[in-house]
């Protein structure tokens, strides 16, 4: 833990011009005493940290200064630097990029090419997402409002949040904060988010839970489903679920058994498969889908005459 403080406080650092003791006791969830003792730390490792009294005072890094990387093993260092390039995949900036340059004396290994772990966590909807993003960020760091217009299966409606952590969890963007309508923290999710703007009024900085991201929280399950697969639908039950959640027929057909959270999700999923799938339980969702598929028929089958 106390390693990891140390590189958490030269990150700070290497971000912003000064800090004080006590902002760093907040974030880091310690006494100011036990900051100090880490700024004493970092100092005897060679790190050139100058602190100043005063109203203007606080702790910084002397300017112009370049992390020397040996203070890290290499499979460290490209940790880190792997983790800061992915940000920029998204944000449209080169800031995490400079930041790089920081962390690295004359040119690094990671940076030539060598390294062994890339992570993009952009995607087909990075256009949209960049402004999203630092509009998100800008309004954390100045505890400014967000209004947007939020699309949900429950319907639209425009809400106003006081947002508090973006995070990146099942291959999306969410920002989580305190939404004004429900009067509770709830997450949304930044590609359902439209009409994205900051708002001129000021909130006070909340004591904030952390969302309870586990996949019994989000995904509960309760439909117990059951499937039957044809052969060629292996790669993707396997990708999506795990080779666990089949087992083998003797005809070579797939028998697939699995919890699911949400109806429409797992019938749009099942209809994916087109006639690859039959399901075989629950029995009122393969009611749904039979009747879905009759109506489906019944609107080609208009055109038959032409």
């Amino acid at each position: 833990m106390k390693i990891d403080r140390h590189i958490g406080i030269l990150s700070v650092l290497l971000q912003k011009n000064t800090v004080t003791a006590p902002y760093l006791a907040e974030q880091f969830e310690v006494s100011r005493r036990t900051i100090n003792r880490d700024i004493e730390d970092l100092c005897k490792a060679g790190i050139p940290i100058v602190t100043k009294q005063g109203v203007n005072g606080g702790i910084s890094i002397m300017e112009g200064y370049k992390l020397d990387k040996t203070l890290f093993t290499q499979r460290e260092m490209q940790d880190i630097l792997a983790g800061l390039r992915s940000l920029d995949s998204v944000n449209g900036t080169n800031r995490y990029g400079k930041l790089m340059e920081k962390l690295s004396v004359g040119s690094s290994d990671f940076m030539v090419g060598n390294q062994s772990v890339l992570i993009d966590l952009s995607s087909w909807y990075k256009e949209a997402l960049a402004p999203k993003i630092e509009l998100i960020r800008t309004a954390i760091e100045k505890c400014r409002e967000l209004e947007f217009a939020y699309y949900s299966p429950k319907g639209e409606s425009v809400r106003r949040i006081e947002p508090c952590y973006l995070i990146f969890q099942w291959a999306s963007w969410y920002v989580w904060g305190w939404c004004k309508k429900r009067e509770d923290f709830r997450m949304f999710k930044l590609n359902r988010m439209e009409h994205l703007q900051i708002s001129e009024k000021v909130f006070a900085r909340r004591h904030v839970p952390m969302p309870d991201l586990s996949n019994e929280k989000i995904f509960p399950g309760g439909i117990k489903v059951k499937a039957l697969f044809e052969p060629e639908c292996k790669w993707r039950l396997v990708e999506e679920f795990g080779s666990e959640s089949f087992t083998g027929q003797e005809d070579g057909k797939l028998l697939f058994q699995a919890d699911y959270t949400d109806k429409e999700n797992l019938i749009t999923w099942l209809m994916s498969f087109r006639d690859k799938v039959e399901l075989l339980e629950p029995k009122e969702i393969r009611d749904e889908i039979r009747i879905s598929i009759e109506c489906m028929k019944k609107k080609y089958e208009m055109y038959l005459d032409y």
